[in-house]
């Protein structure tokens, strides 16, 4: 689960995950969950009917933090270290995928994982602990490549002025912890607001996901899916700001052979072969009840896909408006 940190009593609560199993319903099969993290849609397509289902997630300790559940669903639950990326290595034919997408609580929760800005604690921030850190990056990419990195994938309109601030504090001491980097964050910005968002959340969000490769990882994984699902399979995929539902929702246009309109009155155009048909038009969202519970369902937006018996083909990433570094920041 992704989106802007608020304290909770019950910070594992699987985002949307009603909406999720309504629209998916009747929930058969082998399906695939592609981000495991604390298990909670996992437990919820196997309560649902699911006959199996395969727990994919890249963070070594997620599987370690269910033991006391798992073994109660035997063989019907099949936990898989890797990336959702190559979910077509790990099973084919199945009958479902569901993505949700971003930094899961559990993350945000460990102060010693780096993810949180609310939190002191290592400037970390890598899901499979394994590779560059967003300390490495933060101490040793050029200010430009910086300032790229926050506009592109967090959307910072100070981009560059933050990525001069960042280059100008490490050249005093490495900066090597989140609060750190918070205060230079905030250097940067105005205060905020009542009930805007914190200052440091865009910047940490885009050095997250670069640190983690997470928008290569959504257009590869989407493209898995494809070759994973059996005709008739559902994919359905859980976003948590603009830019990845932007890309879930370009991806399931493209792949559902909707082309687009020249302008609002024409009609759309109906591509041949369509590998997927589009079970939910629109993006659904929490509902009163899921924003009472779970405050971090907030910006959530789900959107669900069935398998046709086309091919599964090929795409640019591009075609999806995937973010590409080396634009300009501004």
């Amino acid at each position: 689960m992704a989106g802007a940190e608020t304290p909770s009593d019950k910070p594992h609560i699987p985002v949307l995950l009603r909406p999720l199993l309504t629209a998916v319903a009747p929930v058969t099969g082998v399906w695939l969950d592609g981000t495991f993290g604390a298990g909670g849609y996992t437990r919820g397509l196997l309560d649902a009917g699911a006959d199996k289902v395969i727990g994919v997630d890249r963070d070594p300790l997620a599987f370690e933090m269910v033991s006391e559940w798992a073994g109660d669903y035997g063989d019907r639950l099949v936990m898989q270290p890797g990336v959702f990326s190559r979910m077509d290595d790990y099973a084919q034919g199945l009958d479902g995928v569901v993505l949700d997408l971003g930094v899961s609580s559990m993350q945000l929760d460990q102060a010693e994982r780096g993810f949180s800005f609310m939190k002191d604690g290592p400037l970390d921030m890598r899901m499979s602990q394994e590779g560059e850190s967003a300390a490495d990056l933060v101490n040793t990419a050029t200010e430009t490549q910086l300032a790229d990195i926050l506009f592109q994938y967090g959307e910072e309109r100070a981009s560059r002025r933050i990525a001069k601030a960042i280059v100008k504090a490490r050249a005093e001491n490495p900066i090597t912890t989140t609060l750190r980097l918070v205060e230079i964050v905030e250097s940067c910005l105005p205060r905020p607001k009542p009930g805007q968002s914190h200052p440091a959340t865009r910047s940490f969000q885009g050095l997250r996901i670069a640190v983690n490769a997470e928008y290569e990882e959504l257009f590869q994984g989407l493209m898995a899916a494809e070759r994973a699902l059996k005709p008739g399979g559902q994919l359905a995929v859980v976003t948590f700001h603009s830019i990845e539902d932007r890309m879930v929702k370009r991806f399931f246009q493209s792949r559902a052979g909707k082309t687009g309109r020249a302008n609002r009155y024409a009609p759309e155009i109906e591509q041949e072969l369509p590998q997927f048909t589009l079970k939910t038009r629109k993006a659904l969202g929490p509902d009163e009840q899921e924003l009472q519970e779970n405050p971090r369902a907030r910006s959530a937006k789900l959107r669900v896909a069935v398998r046709t018996e086309a091919p599964a083909g090929e795409i640019d990433a591009r075609a999806i408006g995937m973010p590409q570094l080396g634009g300009r920041a501004k």
